[in-house]
């Protein structure tokens, strides 16, 4: 079960923020008992790229067998 702080994993684009399935973002906020969740995205920085509200089947919990990845934000 997804909760607030957890790390997830989008699970599509957003092309106008910039982001991939697969980028990863920190839910601040879940809403109706995980039925949407507010998740906001940072660079490698921690300057933050979106804060989005998403729902449940936008996003996945991070799985042990994953690697992390770093690519450069492109924006639309």
């Amino acid at each position: 079960m997804i909760g607030e702080l957890d790390i997830v994993v989008l699970s599509r684009e957003v092309p106008e923020h910039g982001l991939k399935a697969g980028d990863l973002g920190t839910v601040v906020h879940s809403y109706e008992g995980g039925k949407a969740f507010e998740v906001e995205f940072v660079s490698a920085v921690g300057r933050t790229v979106a804060v989005l509200t998403l729902k449940d089947s936008d996003i996945r919990e991070v799985r042990g067998e994953e690697i992390l990845h770093v690519r450069e934000l492109s924006r639309a």
